[in-house]
């Protein structure tokens, strides 16, 4: 399957620049300490994540497995309690039970990761290189909730050697889920638009979702989410080649709520699949339906996904 070509990555000048009046532009969310993994989730290390640009490491969680299979590096919304999202809602231990190491990784700034130094995409990157490391030999994946998958569409446009990917809730663009969900910042992100035109272009999830060379892939989203809408999930579902799962009245970040058991087996499948899929060149994407059926006709009688 050819890849996609991906918009080039804006100059040093212009991504720092780009980057600050992104964070400006965010959801303010103040320093918040973040609980440890509850004890139920033992065992796990806390480990801390080498950066390429030799900064400060970025803070990580590994969670292993009794019987490898493969490891899942997740990355979080958007949310003050940053890698602590995923303590909860069953997907840690979903994949200990399938045989699947977890890294849960912090974003600069959340936790105790180093500071911001430019986009986060490069960020992702050395969680992947980490988790290589860690993982040696075994298949690759990401599952990326919200911002945590919009940052992941960018780093894996250009990466080798990761086999599946899921996604929930994810915008298109970032700046696009303010300009709905914040109409007060419209001019401010018009200038974004206007004067960091690369940059711009460059966190557009879309035109990277093409180039991920990915087996399988799945997205999943709500159907009453307002910044990432059914219609957006369709539309990078099409662009990666994946398929895709709305789930009736969830709203942002409530499709793992009403159909947790539902969104944990896609998941799971998805790394299957990725697993299964031919090596002479044949990627499951190219017959895997762009379809976006929903999860049932009312949010308790969503379909289960056949392991």
């Amino acid at each position: 399957m050819p890849q996609r070509s991906v918009p080039s990555r804006p100059g040093a000048r212009e991504e720092r620049l780009a980057m600050g009046l992104f964070l400006l532009l965010s959801p303010h969310l103040p320093p918040t300490p973040q609980p440890e993994p509850r004890d139920d989730l033992r065992p796990f290390e806390p480990v801390t994540v080498p950066r390429r640009n030799g900064t400060a490491p970025l803070a990580a969680v590994w969670f292993p497995a009794e019987r490898p299979r493969g490891a899942v590096l997740l990355l979080p919304p958007w949310l003050v309690w940053g890698k602590a999202y995923f303590y909860l809602r069953g997907r840690l231990q979903a994949l200990r039970a399938a045989g699947y190491h977890a890294l849960i990784l912090d974003f600069p700034g959340f936790g105790g990761s180093g500071p911001v130094q430019g986009f986060f995409d490069r960020d992702v990157e050395d969680g992947l290189d980490f988790l290589r490391q860690r993982a040696a030999g075994l298949p690759l994946h990401v599952w990326g909730v919200s911002a945590g998958g919009s940052w992941a569409h960018l780093a894996l446009s250009r990466a080798r050697g990761i086999s599946g990917a899921m996604f929930e809730d994810v915008s298109p663009h970032l700046l696009e889920w303010s300009w709905r969900m914040t109409p007060l910042w419209r001019p401010a992100l018009l200038f974004f638009r206007t004067c960091f035109r690369s940059a711009y272009r460059f966190l557009d999830a879309r035109r990277h979702a093409g180039a991920m060379p990915l087996a399988a892939v799945t997205y999943v989203s709500g159907e009453r989410d307002r910044g990432a809408r059914p219609e957006d999930t369709r539309a990078l579902a099409a662009a990666a080649g994946g398929r895709c799962r709305i789930v009736p009245g969830a709203g942002h970040l409530g499709a793992i709520k009403v159909a947790g058991e539902e969104v944990l087996a896609l998941a799971l499948d998805t790394f299957r699949r990725a697993e299964e899929a031919p090596r002479d060149g044949l990627s499951l994407r190219e017959v895997e339906s762009a379809d976006c059926p929903a999860m049932g006709g009312r949010p308790h009688e969503a379909r289960s996904v056949r392991l």
